[in-house]
């Protein structure tokens, strides 16, 4: 009767880690993508021509965080896979990751 329960609490350990990693970048991009439409606002047309659009500040700086959390991610995975190919492991103990060898 353990054993389902140390497989059930390994399996939602895998899940939430595939989550993140697997589906968390491409969800960040694309709020990133959605709050860049938001902050550049929505022009309207009428009878009497066209209004330009309210622009929100905020939406633009949101999507250029987000974009910016992405290429970090893409940059840690990198620096992971090239590490471990040279013999090193990417290590989280500091505040800032750095390359030890193994």
């Amino acid at each position: 009767m353990h054993n389902l329960g140390f497989a059930l609490d390994g399996a939602w350990q895998v899940l939430l880690a595939g989550l993140a990693l697997g589906a968390g970048l491409p969800i960040l991009f694309a709020l990133g993508i959605r709050s860049l439409a938001w902050g550049a606002g929505a022009a309207s047309v009428d009878a009497t021509g066209v209004t330009p659009a309210d622009r929100k500040p905020f939406g633009t700086v949101l999507g250029y965080a987000l974009f910016a959390v992405v290429v970090i991610g893409v940059l840690l995975g990198l620096t992971f896979i090239v590490a471990s190919g040279f013999g090193y492991k990417l290590d989280f103990s500091h505040i800032y990751p750095t390359i030890v060898a193994k």
